[in-house]
């Protein structure tokens, strides 16, 4: 398939956005399976500095936008939650011990991480807009790039697999505390749970640096009970949620 790309004259006219959208989610285990899909939860370990510093890790996420991230060491547990309005963060590591809510600017890249599905499945809901850009060649493949602007200005590109049609690299750019940055992540080691494909490692960083933050997922499971309280601000009283 590779080589039929690299002979077409005009291979950004092969596929149209909703084709490859379609095919994304027919990758993934179809819209069944991923609407089936109601929570998330992903342990193994995170890898930073270069991976020199080796922490417990552990994601929650609920649908229709939770999520919760936390990484132990030596007794120490950081925290990052979206309870799908607000976010907040416990940064032990930062000598801030305390919960903190986060800015705007800095949810951003959580609200990202508790979709479920990933950037391109129900993209019209989500609010966002995507623009087939063609095919881009990315560590020797030649890969389908898609322009995704969501919501609220961040610009993601997706590049699909041109076999598999898997996002195996999605880079972002946005503005936060006033200063562009682009974030590049790497998913691999796609894993089938309840019929749905999720990767099993990720690696993200800015664009460019080497000391990119790498996470081996050892287990995942999923729809697994949670309490929707564990997304919230710590001492916040939560009214019960209507069952989805």
């Amino acid at each position: 398939m590779t080589a039929g790309f690299a002979q077409n004259e005009n291979p950004s006219k092969a596929f149209g956005v909703d084709q490859l959208v379609s095919k994304n989610i027919e990758a993934k285990g179809g819209a069944d399976a991923l609407n089936a899909l109601k929570s998330l939860r992903l342990s193994g370990k995170m890898l930073v500095q270069q991976g020199q510093i080796q922490l417990a890790y552990l994601q929650t996420k609920k649908r229709p936008g939770e999520v919760r991230t936390e990484g132990a060491l030596q007794g120490m547990t950081q925290v990052e939650a979206y309870d799908g309005k607000e976010g907040w963060r416990v940064s032990p590591f930062f000598g801030r011990r305390d919960p903190e809510r986060m800015s705007a600017d800095d949810l951003k890249a959580l609200q990202e991480q508790a979709e479920i599905d990933g950037p391109l499945v129900d993209w019209k809901e989500k609010g966002s807009t995507i623009e087939y850009l063609g095919t881009e060649e990315v560590d020797g493949t030649l890969a389908h790039k898609l322009k995704v602007v969501r919501k609220n200005g961040d610009v993601s590109f997706v590049y699909l697999d041109p076999d598999h049609f898997l996002e195996f690299r999605i880079l972002t750019q946005r503005t936060r505390h006033g200063a562009y940055e682009e974030v590049e992540t790497d998913l691999g080691d796609y894993e089938k749970t309840a019929g749905v494909f999720i990767p099993t490692s990720i690696e993200s960083g800015r664009k460019g640096d080497p000391d990119k933050r790498k996470i081996i997922i050892d287990k995942v499971e999923a729809n697994v009970p949670v309490d929707d309280t564990i997304f919230h601000f710590p001492g916040q009283i939560s009214l019960p949620q209507p069952q989805r």
